[in-house]
């Protein structure tokens, strides 16, 4: 059993784009148990950047950086057969770890 990773992007007008990655899961964790795991990390429950992951960018070809922000959402972590397509070849485990840093919030004159 895989692990499919579904995330999107909602821009400020609120319309969505989608995404997935499929995630070779060596030790057959189970969807809740990763989705209990990220939970306790991702910025606000749901929200990590897609480039600092490691996924792809889900932004829409007219972004507006004035209105629109970085921020993709976790949607789900569902169990497959369907096999990896990983571009960087991780495993769910590595990925997770990629997921933990795409989460962390530095604030500008606070962080540094």
């Amino acid at each position: 059993m895989n692990i499919r990773f579904v995330y999107l992007y909602r821009d400020a007008g609120n319309f969505k784009n989608w995404g997935e990655v499929i995630f070779e899961n060596p030790r057959a964790a189970e969807p809740q148990r990763i989705t209990e795991t990220v939970d306790s990390f991702l910025f606000a429950q749901y929200f990590f950047n897609a480039s600092k992951a490691g996924v792809p960018d889900l932004h829409f070809p007219d972004h507006d950086y004035e209105l629109d922000h970085e921020w993709h959402e976790l949607y789900s972590f569902e169990a497959t057969d369907d096999p990896p397509n990983d571009p960087q070849g991780r495993d769910i485990d590595r990925f997770l770890e990629s997921l933990k840093l795409a989460s962390e919030v530095h604030l500008p004159g606070i962080d540094g």
